[in-house]
């Protein structure tokens, strides 16, 4: 879920933190493939559904349309992975609106009810380079004008992967923080290398500050060495982070991929990728707070309330793991339901759930079993072992973005109403309708 509820217009700013300037199912092919003389690419296909043929002319990618009365009448905003471009499309393959970067994605960029995106682009001079990496926040308008910009990136942190803006017009974005060798290892890691846990950081762009935060490296045990600090039994404190979980040998420990924040119980999902976990975070905490074990609605201070998907990830049962990597934990506003891409990388097959989300009572009292599945939705040839998502439509429909092909949209018997291959690998894609404020904004003509 992303939000915007507060339309924000600030003049263009380059903000340095602290002074820090800073050095990451098969489909047919066409009948017809025609080359343009620009060089692009066109398609013509004969769509037949109950009875009614159409033509159709796709540019930049293949559509199926498989269930033409089924499909939602919706734009699409698509982000390219590490691409220099965000665009609004149609169902019919069109471009109907393009904003040119001009950083490459840092992956996320998604559209505010007053036209603007909100957007994470690659610090060109990063030095903390994973997947993902970001490292330049930034407000673009839909003249191409960057409005607002943050560089939060230099050689012992960057911003990463996922950003949204909270109700309060604030920014929630991800981070990933050096932590030296020699501490690391004092602390109990296993290797001596530099490694990079997770950060969560909260910044006001009007009074340009970080006004909360939470750090990974505050709620961490090992079971490694017991002469090194933080030694326990992950089992019998679930939440914390065992920091030696991963067989990752990079430093890249975490990689938390996605997060998204729930107004009503203030707090954060946090998707984890290597850990295989939905984490579950108090927002309600202040940044003192969110360092200790006190404090906040559940008084736990920053340790980990929630967690599900992979057991194994604290020392529990193999058996009732379930997530095998997993992106985008996308709260549903209607329901409080969660959509999430389970990337399914152990058999080579994706498969997008909806999760009821935990009450106060079983987050209070850490029962951390695998909340209840009420939907879910696979295929033999979905799969993506990187990036995906999932968003929910009006019309009940489930809007898929399997990264490294394309989107798929299900209708919820599980039926495949329609399809767009595209050319290059997808980080996500967002719904939109005609009558969406930010769409109204666009002054599209089509």
């Amino acid at each position: 879920m992303k939000r915007g509820y507060k339309i924000l217009f600030v003049p263009l700013i380059l903000l340095s933190l602290f002074g820090i300037q800073c050095s990451e199912e098969n489909t047919d092919e066409p009948d017809e493939i025609i080359q343009n003389q620009d060089g692009t690419t066109e398609s013509t296909e004969e769509l037949q559904e109950d009875g009614n043929t159409e033509t159709t002319v796709i540019l930049e990618g293949e559509v199926e349309k498989l269930k033409v009365s089924e499909i939602e009448d919706s734009h699409i905003l698509v982000n390219e992975r590490g691409g220099n471009r965000v665009f609004l499309m149609n169902k019919d393959g069109e471009n109907l609106f393009q904003w040119d970067l001009k950083q490459k994605l840092g992956n996320d960029s998604y559209l505010l009810p007053n036209g603007q995106l909100l957007n994470i682009s690659k610090d060109p001079n990063a030095q903390i380079t994973y997947g993902g990496y970001g490292g330049l926040l930034q407000l673009i308008d839909s003249d191409n004008t960057i409005a607002w910009e943050l560089l939060y990136s230099n050689a012992d942190k960057v911003a990463h992967h996922d950003v949204e803006m909270l109700p309060n017009g604030n920014i929630l974005f991800l981070v990933w923080e050096r932590i030296p060798a020699a501490e690391a290892e004092a602390n109990g890691y296993r290797l001596p290398i530099d490694i990079y846990p997770e950060a969560i950081i909260e910044y006001d762009i009007q009074s340009e500050e970080i006004v909360w935060e939470w750090h990974s490296w505050n709620h961490i045990i090992q079971n490694y060495d017991e002469t090194k600090l933080n030694f326990g039994m992950p089992l019998e404190q679930q939440d914390l982070v065992d920091i030696n979980y991963s067989d990752i040998t990079n430093g890249d420990i975490m990689h938390a991929n996605g997060l998204s924040y729930d107004p009503e119980m203030d707090l954060i999902y946090l998707s984890v990728n290597f850990f295989s976990e939905i984490w579950v975070i108090d927002h309600s905490t202040t940044t003192e707070e969110a360092a200790s074990n006190l404090g906040g609605n559940f008084n736990k201070g920053g340790r980990i309330l929630y967690r599900f998907g992979n057991p194994e990830a604290y020392g529990g049962p193999t058996e009732d793991r379930l997530f095998y990597n997993n992106h985008y934990p996308n709260i549903l506003e209607e329901n409080r339901h969660m959509l999430l891409f389970m990337n399914g990388n152990h058999i080579s097959e994706s498969t997008v759930y909806e999760f009821v989300l935990p009450t106060a009572d079983v987050i209070s009292t850490q029962q951390n079993e695998t909340p209840e599945i009420v939907w879910s939705f696979t295929d033999p040839t979905l799969h993506s072992q990187r990036i995906s998502g999932a968003v929910r439509l009006r019309n009940g429909n489930t809007l898929i973005t399997e990264g490294d092909f394309g989107l798929w949209e299900v209708n919820p018997r599980g039926e495949v109403v329609w399809k767009f291959k595209g050319p290059v690998p997808y980080w996500r894609a967002y719904n939109f309708y005609s009558d969406d404020p930010a769409i109204i904004k666009l002054s599209l003509s089509k």
